[in-house]
């Protein structure tokens, strides 16, 4: 008969397997095994396969696999192998490889006598009290944070007979914390029927959940795991905090217990990724061989996520080292303890505040609603609560500008020469003079009254000289970002009239309760450009704050024609508010402009009268004054 000969070369990776994993045609051996005739039945082999068709938790992963024990059967060659903890050693790479499945294993064991897990006998309550005591550790830290460690997850029928003892040793003890950090790291064995247990402890009462389904292979049968509805003892408050620690270690009923109140938005995990494990494996031998089929005979699949944690592991919300992860969760439920209070702060400072007060006042109580809600209760860091809370307040008011920011303190001025402060301007404006003495200004950023006011006959002399005298002007503000709006009134000035004062606009600031008329002013440095002379300005969704307040004036008042994109909405230059005595603080624009005639052009922008893209605007606005120009001649 031929002899069959395969190889596993370079110690590194399996040939590939052909239709069965670990049948006859697939096994593969280390090099340099020489091979022998058959040391064992063909039959040996096609029962392991048949333990794991039957057994293993995940069936759809052993597609083709009853066509190729069936072709197995009845060959009478199998590969030689020189030992049978080496062909053990082998077939469970092989299958392991194979299925993508670090659980199934194939061992050699003839002298392995199954572990039988011993029943809890009847114990004096001293003594129970004492085996508790070694395997569950309590402690209640700084700040009234509970910290509860458990090595081993107890099943229903252990927890119904020591359930008095553990209320009066652990529970109630833990009850009265203001926050819960539940050390998971070395938990590596436990009962499935100890998860609804542990999980209904830390949910509301009432309805039922759906927390978990578990399949189980051999019966063909699923389970389905809900919270209970009645439990000795209190529940934990869902108001309160809930940090897991988890490790490489954490393993099985504990990885179960930690995904369900993770993707119940329950608890953070903090720590590292679990082990990967199952709720349960079994050792099962192969006839009476010394070969035994490890493989994992039920799972987990998630009602939520759909999927399970075996295999892949639980990741954690936070990840860190195991030895670092209970300082983190510290600080974790530190922050959690102040989140209150900085959003109960926030929402006054925004009531009190926001320019516009209707707005202000709901967008408080929206706020005040998320944190009842829990909202604010999966929150890590700073960070994760800046970001959360600016994201939360853009939702809720439409306005970019109300959001969080940093408390940096502003430059000191800089004292430039006359030849800095010309080479500055030179790049900061741009200027030209087109076709039928059309004049171009383009500038990207307003600057304060009093700086400019410092340097206004600099500004005058290099720009504004060179295209005061044109017929007509483009301004362009499609790259205009903002800046301080006290420069407005005396830039507006210049395209009107000195023989009378006009009112440009009215700003209401909200933490005064005061309205400032915005006029025209009578003096100006240079000559102005007048009010007959025809303007056009230039729009995009970039232009933003002073730059949207000076285009609505205009277009208000019915100095200049608009053209390009709708402006960016966004508001006048917001105010920096501490929240409290915490290191968070608000941007709130406090001021907006006058509403008597409708909307202003704050969180709407300024819509242009001739829309087009704003990288067309200055070609459009080109034609328009060439036909204007050409009708003139």
């Amino acid at each position: 008969k031929a002899r069959l000969l395969f190889s596993y070369r370079n110690n590194t990776k399996l040939t590939e397997m052909a239709k069965l994993i670990f049948l006859v045609a697939p096994l593969l051996v280390l090099g340099n095994i020489a091979f022998i005739h058959a040391g064992f039945a063909p039959n040996v082999i096609i029962d392991m396969a048949k333990i794991v068709i039957d057994n293993y938790c995940s069936p759809e992963k052993l597609a083709g696999m009853k066509e190729a024990i069936e072709a197995a059967g009845s060959n009478t060659e199998v590969l030689s192998i020189p030992d049978a903890e080496t062909l053990a050693n082998v077939l469970s790479a092989g299958v392991q490889t194979t299925v993508s499945d670090p659980r199934l294993m194939i061992s050699y064991e003839p002298n392995y006598v199954p572990v039988v897990p011993p029943k809890m006998p009847p114990l004096p309550p001293d003594q129970v009290i004492a085996v508790l005591q070694t395997s569950i550790k309590l402690d209640i830290l700084e700040g009234n944070i509970g910290y509860l460690r458990i090595d081993h997850i107890l099943g229903e029928d252990v927890a119904e007979k020591v359930g008095p003892l553990l209320l009066d040793l652990v529970w109630n003890k833990i009850l009265p914390t203001s926050a819960l950090i539940f050390d998971l790291r070395y938990t590596s064995s436990g009962d499935i029927s100890g998860i609804p247990y542990i999980v209904s402890y830390f949910t509301e009462a009432g309805t039922p959940i759906h927390i978990d389904s578990i399949y189980d292979r051999p019966s063909n049968t699923t389970t389905k795991l809900f919270s209970m509805s009645t439990l000795l003892g209190e529940r934990y408050s869902t108001s309160k905090p809930l940090i897991i620690l988890t490790s490489k270690n954490t393993k099985g009923i504990a990885e179960d217990v930690a995904y369900c109140l993770q993707n119940l938005k329950r608890a953070t995990i903090v720590g590292e990724k679990t082990a990967g494990g199952s709720v349960k494996v079994d050792k099962i031998q192969v006839r009476d061989t010394g070969f035994y089929v490890t493989v994992p005979t039920a799972k987990s699949v998630n009602p939520i996520t759909g999927s399970t944690w075996e295999v892949t592991g639980v990741t954690p919300n936070v990840e860190v080292n195991a030895e670092d992860a209970l300082a983190t969760a510290i600080k974790i439920v530190t922050l959690l303890n102040r989140v209150p209070a900085i959003i109960e702060g926030s929402a006054t400072l925004i009531a009190d505040n926001y320019a516009f007060e209707d707005i202000g006042a709901a967008v408080a109580e929206k706020l005040k609603g998320l944190l009842a809600n829990g909202e604010y209760s999966k929150v890590v860091s700073k960070d994760s609560l800046e970001m959360k809370l600016s994201a939360d307040l853009r939702t809720l008011s439409g306005d970019k500008s109300l959001k969080t920011t940093s408390n940096v303190p502003a430059l000191p001025p800089m004292n430039y020469s006359p030849e800095m402060y010309i080479e500055l301007i030179k790049v900061s404006f741009h200027t030209d003079v087109f076709e039928d003495n059309i004049g171009y200004l383009r500038f990207d950023m307003f600057g304060d009254f009093e700086e400019v006011k410092a340097i206004a006959q600099i500004i005058v002399e290099h720009v504004w000289n060179k295209v005061v005298n044109t017929d007509a002007m483009i301004v362009d503000l499609r790259n205009n970002i903002g800046g301080p709006t006290t420069a407005i009134a005396g830039f507006c000035s210049y395209f009107f009239d000195s023989d009378k004062q006009i009112v440009l606009d009215r700003l209401y600031d909200r933490p005064s309760g005061t309205t400032t008329e915005l006029r025209t002013l009578p003096e100006l440095t240079g000559t102005r450009y007048g009010s007959k002379k025809s303007l056009v300005m230039l729009t995009s969704r970039a232009t933003a704050g002073a730059a949207e307040e000076f285009v609505y004036i205009m277009k208000k008042l019915g100095r200049a024609m608009i053209v390009g994109e709708t402006t960016a909405g966004t508001s006048h230059p917001p105010k920096t508010f501490r929240v409290g005595e915490t290191d968070i603080f608000l941007s709130i624009p406090t001021v907006h402009s006058d509403t008597a005639a409708g909307p202003a052009w704050e969180g709407a922008g300024v819509a242009p009268h001739i829309p087009v893209p704003a990288d067309a605007a200055l070609e459009t606005a080109k034609g328009i004054f060439k036909k204007h120009f050409a009708g003139q001649k």
